[in-house]
């Protein structure tokens, strides 16, 4: 038995290894990537140790070049850290590499089977909800039709928190993601004061974003060492459960609140949504927008506090638009362009996906940067650096909102892709506008609501 035992953990280890060995021996094959030599088993783990990953990756692109090939345990990892790749990649090839890489955190419940974040972009199912996704939630006028006075009325509240606290040193991540969670939960399903659902899925976002021995050993992922798949099911339920009881409260109630509820129990009464994906577009929704969404205004803000002269210019511009109104409504941001490129230029800066989320080559033929990319290769671009390319940016390590007034073409959406804070192409972020008209909004009511400092004693630096 100890015999057998012994050949099943040689089988497991040699596999890694013919991983290592077969991309660098294939006799006449296009040439892949340049990158870091790997080591057998751990491939180029150690050579991401510490420090922000983003960062690391860009520090070996110094090296390797703006399109590196990295092996992250057994599994080839495409990067891309320039803006030129980038192009090239998404003009050429979106339609090829636009399926996803899914971690194994996310096949729990079978999940990744009903979420538009992973279905392949050829998918049916992923077409019918990204379709309805743009035309009955994120559409600008189903945002400004869905719960715009709930939504407003959550802002207040959370105004209100931060009077409690004026005067004092102020943990604004705390505050801001209790406000956000409120603000996404009334424009959902026009409730407030979710706090056990709030609760549930702040623990379920830090299990998801935990490193996996299953992502990058494929052949271990049937064990699931760390138990994050299992831990992870065992959450997601508790949120369907809650969600579940929503959905039946509002079946019962009969009532219409012209929230995205509304639309999609909608969709479900005529057949084109099953409950069950009712269920993982509201997860999904709250998964990816809270914490982005919070961590988004807070790098606004930080920079607004530590470049006193862009904030003066702001709150001038906010005067001049609102005049003496002590509220400001998601309307008036659309008045206040040095406000959004402000915002714009922290998101250049600060993108919440430094990473976009991994890209999964399903065609042969790729080419990136005059380096073949197979089927089946990950490609993970590096927004951050992207958005920071000298090539492509003046300065672009100074925070010049300027850079954006005027200049149509550098929106959110990604057509100029030096400017990619939530992704391009086939799989562009679908919350975008919910993005474009809350996190304006936010920073404008907090700005409109307080003065803001540093700390005494702490500076800009």
């Amino acid at each position: 038995m100890a015999s057998e035992l012994l050949l099943v953990w040689i089988a497991l280890l040699a596999v890694p290894l013919l991983y290592h060995v077969l991309p660098y021996t294939r006799g006449g094959a296009p040439r892949w990537p340049p990158g870091p030599r790997p080591w057998p088993i751990v491939g180029n783990l150690l050579d991401l140790r510490g420090g922000n990953l983003h960062r690391n990756l860009a520090r070996l692109a110094q090296t390797h070049g703006p399109v590196m090939m990295l092996k992250l345990g057994v599994v080839s990892t495409v990067f891309v850290s320039s803006r030129d790749a980038a192009w090239e990649a998404f003009n050429k090839y979106d339609r090829r590499i636009a399926a996803r890489t899914i971690p194994d955190t996310r096949r729990a419940m079978a999940h990744a089977d009903c979420s538009m974040v992973w279905l392949p972009s050829s998918d049916r199912l992923w077409k019918t909800l990204r379709g309805i996704a743009a035309t009955h939630i994120f559409s600008p006028r189903s945002l400004l039709a869905a719960a715009q006075g709930a939504r407003e009325r959550a802002m207040h509240h959370m105004l209100d928190a931060f009077r409690l606290r004026a005067g004092q040193e102020v943990n604004i991540g705390h505050v801001l993601y209790h406000g956000m969670f409120d603000l996404l939960t009334n424009t959902l399903f026009s409730i407030d004061g979710q706090d056990k659902l709030r609760d549930l899925m702040e623990e379920i976002v830090g299990l998801l974003a935990e490193p996996n021995v299953s992502d990058m050993y494929p052949l271990l992922r049937v064990l699931d060492l760390q138990g994050l798949r299992r831990w992870t099911g065992t959450h997601m339920n508790r949120v369907f459960l809650v969600l579940e009881k929503i959905i039946d409260t509002r079946l019962v109630e009969g009532k219409h609140h012209q929230d995205v509820l509304d639309a999609l129990l909608a969709l479900m009464t005529t057949g084109k949504l099953s409950r069950r994906e009712v269920k993982a577009m509201l997860f999904d929704i709250l998964a990816a927008g809270t914490e982005t969404t919070k961590i988004t205004v807070e790098w606004a803000m930080a920079e607004l506090v530590r470049n006193p002269g862009v904030m003066v210019v702001v709150r001038a511009e906010i005067k001049a638009a609102l005049g003496h109104e002590k509220i400001i409504t998601e309307v008036d941001v659309t008045k206040l362009p040095y406000l959004q490129a402000a915002v714009k230029e922290s998101m250049r800066l600060h993108p919440v996906a430094p990473l976009l989320l991994p890209h999964l080559v399903v065609e042969e033929g790729v080419e990136i940067g005059g380096y073949a990319v197979p089927k089946g290769t990950t490609v993970i671009f590096n927004s951050w650096s992207i958005m920071r390319d000298p090539v492509a940016w003046d300065r672009p390590e100074e925070f010049m909102p300027e850079r954006f007034l005027g200049k149509t073409e550098l929106g959110m959406w990604g057509k100029d892709v030096k400017f990619i804070p939530l992704g391009t192409g086939r799989r562009l972020c679908p919350a975008l506008p919910m993005v474009e008209l809350l996190v304006p909004f936010m920073v404008a009511s907090m700005l409109h609501a307080f003065e803001w400092q540093l700390p005494q004693g702490m500076s800009p630096d």
